[in-house]
């Protein structure tokens, strides 16, 4: 069984919790909108009034809540962003028994850091992760490299597990990824200056293509799609419900953003992972928790 593999799921949980948010953190003028929190940029158009008149899109940013639950989205942290969390599973693929015996259910623990301005030129996410709580021995690295595209999109490359300890056989994991934000008038908070509805599209081997030896054993195939992608909803303020396919399995969860004193997100997911027979035993259940601050 490969290890990483078992508990990469509510890792990604919460790295695709925290990660999204840094747009909305960095400071508005490197992102050219304006003060957004105080003057959202969005506009009516001049003139009169008229039914068929939409929203502007100018200046408009993907929200600041978890978009994924076990993909890559491309906005990740820049400006000196800082944040660390925790996410679990109740088991591992073919693994039953009790949580965090021996084999079956486990979590990560994951700091991480982004610096650079995406905006202007490139934006550089690096993650270091405690894979497994229970044993405390088996670490890794992440990195991602982000550009910002105007018109709530960016696109990203990054490499997930780069060991730095022994006790995995799954290798590193890259990818490219295309992020966007629907600009579409329904889905625009014009208070905000946000767009509620999000989407990603990319493709990376290992973790997006290999399946497990369970998997191989039950007659399931060796690959998965290559191909992976995810979409958001933001349901209500705060609150949004996601889908992914990761290449391996589908998966479908929510995750709510909390601020403390109006500054301070923490940002709440669960899901179910593993929701159709492409790959493991039955449905399994994440969730994670993680908090970020621009320095």
């Amino acid at each position: 069984m490969k290890i990483i593999r078992k508990y990469s799921v509510a890792l990604l949980t919460l790295l695709a919790a925290i990660g999204t948010a840094d747009l909305q953190a960095a400071p508005p003028v490197a992102i050219g909108v304006g003060d957004y929190q105080t003057a959202p940029p969005v506009a009516i158009s001049a003139g009169d009034i008229r039914p068929q008149d939409s929203v502007s899109t100018e200046g408009i940013l993907p929200n600041m809540h978890a978009k994924s639950l076990t993909t890559p989205v491309a906005w990740g942290a820049a400006y000196g962003t800082v944040f660390a969390g925790a996410a679990i599973d109740n088991r591992g693929p073919y693994f039953h028994g009790t949580p965090f015996t021996r084999g079956v259910g486990d979590g990560a623990v994951a700091v991480g850091l982004g610096i650079g301005n995406p905006v202007e030129n490139l934006g550089f996410q690096a993650v270091l992760t405690q894979y497994e709580i229970r044993l405390w021995n088996r670490y890794g690295m992440s990195f991602q490299v982000h550009r910002y595209l105007g018109s709530a999109s960016a696109v990203a490359v990054g490499v997930q597990d780069v060991m730095l300890s022994k006790g995995s056989d799954t290798g590193r994991s890259y990818y490219i990824v295309y992020s966007k934000g629907v600009l579409a008038s329904p889905f625009i908070d014009t208070t905000r200056g946000t767009t509620r509805l999000h989407y990603s599209v990319g493709a990376g081997n290992g973790l997006f293509a290999n399946k497990n030896q369970g998997d191989i054993l039950a007659g399931k195939g060796e690959k998965g799609t290559y191909i992976f992608g995810n979409v958001a909803y933001e349901l209500f303020n705060s609150f949004n419900v996601i889908t992914d396919w990761n290449g391996i399995n589908l998966n479908a969860g929510i995750s709510k953003t909390f601020l403390i004193k109006n500054s301070i997100p923490i940002v709440i997911t669960a899901g179910a992972a593993d929701l159709t027979s492409f790959s493991g035993d039955g449905v399994r259940f994440i969730f994670g928790v993680g908090t970020g601050i621009t320095l």
